[in-house]
């Protein structure tokens, strides 16, 4: 079977459109017209093609990183939102169908602030800074100061003790 030629221009419109959306291999091939099978031989036989479709996609992904952490302080901060109202009433011209026109009558322009989102706060916390914001706590149990528990108990003695509660524990 006969390959079709990868030229420039069907070169970089194939490396547009993996580079603009989270299109599949055969959504791009589809809009090329081309088969997945040619798509594949040209990414197997042409390592430059394979790298430049590689790239496109991590540029693809910064882009939406970029976009997300936009997306974030914004939840996290806070923003407003001009939300416009019209009243329109039906006018004394006609448009070309014979009906009334619709004239403005009122307009209102309302500023709404969108307050930041707790979760949004949350997670920039526990993922920026995680030594001092955690969803988990840790517990520690220690001895009188801070010191160890078992310190003074010989290991023998130990797993005696340990083996006695254990027994209890199945008894019961």
């Amino acid at each position: 079977m006969k390959k079709k030629k990868l030229s420039k221009r069907m070169r970089a419109r194939i490396l547009e459109l993996v580079a603009s959306d989270t299109y599949t291999h055969a959504e791009i091939c589809s809009a090329v017209g081309i088969s997945p099978r040619t798509f594949y031989y040209w990414r197997k036989e042409m390592p430059d093609f394979d790298q430049d479709i590689k790239d496109a996609e991590d540029a693809r992904m910064q882009d939406l990183v970029r976009a997300a952490k936009h997306s974030l302080r914004r939840k996290i901060e806070g923003y407003t939102v001009d939300e416009t109202k019209v009243i329109s009433v039906p006018g004394k011209e006609k448009d070309a169908n014979g009906k009334p026109k619709a004239v403005i009558k009122e307009q209102h322009t309302n500023h709404r602030h969108i307050a930041p989102d707790t979760a949004a706060i949350i997670f920039a916390l526990t993922n920026g800074d995680p030594d001092n914001w955690r969803n988990r706590q840790t517990n520690e149990i220690v001895g009188k100061d801070g010191k160890d528990l078992f310190k003074d108990i010989p290991d023998d003695e130990l797993d005696k003790r340990i083996a006695e509660l254990e027994k209890k524990l199945n008894t019961q």
